[in-house]
């Protein structure tokens, strides 16, 4: 985004907290809440992951749950969107299309209603950290087995020492924050 200053990342910068050894040991999260808490800096990042897609023709966001689904509404709406839910096993009441990924730490699953997207929807991917990629490679998975074409990928911060980036190819990332370690 142009208008990114150095101030204004900054900022939002020193509302994102460390938190060492969480989930586990040796993983330092990347705390948002205080970010979340703070009026000016929950609207300056949610400015910053929807300016890019204003003239993307933007017809759905998708996001992972839990965090993803902060941003992702804020997102649509900005888009003036719709918004699907990207969720762990068991969580959505219709038929579901499912697929395993590897996080930092371990595997999961994610699910995504087999009517949530239809084919050749324009679709925006938006989470609130990019890691190793396992997370946003399902979730573009998911979207592109129901027919929709992921157009971009939205995140607040990504960890690019995890270079979860190169699994994304060929979809454009859009990372706000990047922490090199």
């Amino acid at each position: 985004m142009d208008d990114e200053s150095p101030i204004k990342l900054t900022r939002l910068r020193d509302l994102i907290r460390d938190i060492p050894d969480f989930p586990k040991p040796g993983i330092v999260f990347k705390d948002i809440t205080p970010m979340l808490r703070d009026q000016a800096g929950l609207s300056l990042a949610i400015e910053y992951l929807t300016q890019p897609f204003r003239a993307m023709h933007v017809q759905v966001v998708a996001s992972a749950e839990s965090r993803g689904f902060i941003f992702g509404t804020a997102v649509a709406r900005n888009l003036s969107a719709g918004f699907v839910p990207i969720r762990k096993p068991g969580k959505l009441p219709a038929p579901t299309r499912r697929e395993t990924y590897a996080l930092e730490y371990g595997t999961d699953v994610l699910e995504i209603h087999a009517d949530a997207v239809q084919p050749s929807d324009r679709v925006l991917l938006v989470d609130d950290v990019l890691a190793t990629g396992g997370t946003m490679q399902a979730s573009a998975r998911l979207v592109e087995a129901l027919g929709g074409k992921v157009i971009g990928i939205a995140v607040l911060i990504e960890l690019t020492f995890l270079k979860g980036r190169d699994k994304l190819r060929p979809h454009p990332v859009h990372s706000i924050l990047r922490y090199d370690d």
